[in-house]
């Protein structure tokens, strides 16, 4: 399932971040030589950044490239960093949680409503439905690393467990 995950969330990363270079180049292209845009261009970019966005943080998720202050952890072990584990965990869960559900309440709303975009005329929907995909794969990837964080046991600065 993990390697499955891992080729959807670099294959939407690469598609996403592929299609905005090229939109993105093309419309500078029109602009210089034809004096003028490509009007859907900023559409489909603005939107694309919400998935690269979302689908960035769960591979920073999977890879533990995420931020964090970390003294508080790296000087506890043993059953009080396992729950500090979890309670950064949950806390994470409930966070995307809230953004998924949100986030398919608002893409509910704009299928009820028929919303669609303003340059190309395609349903709303479709790309807030990127939200609550993103938070999806974050909370599975979050759910992998917590788990694998307490399988593995303390980890030092370079990654190594610790013996």
């Amino acid at each position: 399932m993990s390697r499955i995950l891992t080729f959807v969330e670099y294959a939407l990363v690469v598609f996403a971040l592929g299609t905005m270079s090229i939109i993105t180049f093309a419309n500078v292209l029109s602009r210089y030589f034809l004096n003028s845009s490509i009007s859907f261009t900023e559409e489909i970019t603005v939107n694309l950044f919400v998935l690269l966005t979302f689908v960035g943080a769960s591979i920073g998720v999977k890879r533990g490239a995420h931020l964090g202050f970390s003294l508080f952890f790296d000087s506890v072990q043993g059953l009080v960093r396992v729950l500090m584990t979890m309670i950064v965990s949950l806390l994470m869960i409930l966070f995307f949680s809230a953004v998924a559900y949100y986030g398919f309440d608002m893409m509910l709303s704009q299928i009820e409503r028929n919303r669609m975009t303003p340059a190309l005329g395609w349903p709303q929907w479709m790309f807030t439905a990127m939200m609550p995909l993103g938070a999806l794969l974050c909370i599975i990837r979050i759910i992998e690393a917590t788990i694998l964080s307490i399988k593995k046991g303390p980890v030092n600065r370079e990654g190594d467990t610790t013996p």
